[in-house]
């Protein structure tokens, strides 16, 4: 280093510092759990951290899910980000992300509501060769079943974020909730498991969801 003044050594090590985050600035985070894990919630954190970093950040969201924005990702504790409402299918997916050629970090959220299509999953893969990609997703349908386009997604990320939510289920005789670690998503009607043959997709929030344990997990 003898030789080189102050300025200098600034300006290599922000040339070292930009070759490094180049070289490993890209790789697929899959984050999974239930309803009411937190999935939304570490997404956000994630593409936050990046934000604050000095890194050009954008979220997806399908545009099915109007629960809270309709330009929005709004998570169950009130975090919120602004993002691009895109049609859950591989054109609508594509086109969007073609738009945001230059972006460095990608997120997107609810991925489940996507239709079940391999080209999804490959143009996922392909794009977080490029750049830092985040995705949230439910682990699980209400019956407990894997999502098609989640479930080919899962073995193929690079880190995988599985979180576990908190059994809310009250037992009639005792009143006590259960508490154990919850990993399924159970949809209520009136109060009621619902039943099997019931739409798979129905958008909604805590007045039809709970997160359950394995022993709780009820289909009617």
């Amino acid at each position: 280093m003898v030789g080189k003044d102050k300025y200098t050594l600034f300006f290599d090590l922000l040339l070292v510092e930009k070759m490094s985050r180049e070289a490993r600035d890209f790789g697929l985070t899959v984050i999974v759990g239930p309803m009411f894990s937190g999935k939304t919630t570490e997404l956000l954190r994630l593409l936050t951290r990046y934000k604050m970093a000095g890194y050009t950040v954008a979220l997806l969201k399908p545009s099915i899910d109007k629960r809270y924005s309709e330009r929005e990702v709004v998570s169950h504790d009130g975090l919120k980000m602004e993002a691009l409402a895109v049609e859950p299918n591989y054109s609508g997916l594509e086109e969007a992300l073609r738009k945001l050629e230059d972006v460095e970090v990608i997120g997107i959220d609810e991925l489940q509501f996507f239709e079940p299509d391999m080209k999804i999953v490959e143009l996922i893969l392909r794009v977080s060769l490029e750049k830092r990609v985040f995705v949230a997703a439910l682990n699980l349908d209400f019956r407990g079943e894997p999502w098609e386009v989640v479930k080919e997604l899962l073995p193929r990320a690079d880190d995988v974020v599985s979180l576990q939510a908190v059994c809310t289920y009250v037992d009639p005789k005792t009143g006590k909730r259960c508490g154990a670690p919850a990993t399924r998503t159970q949809r209520l009607i009136d109060g009621k498991p619902a039943p099997r043959d019931a739409p798979r997709i129905l958008i909604g929030g805590r007045e039809s969801y709970e997160p359950r344990c394995r022993r709780h997990h009820e289909i009617s």
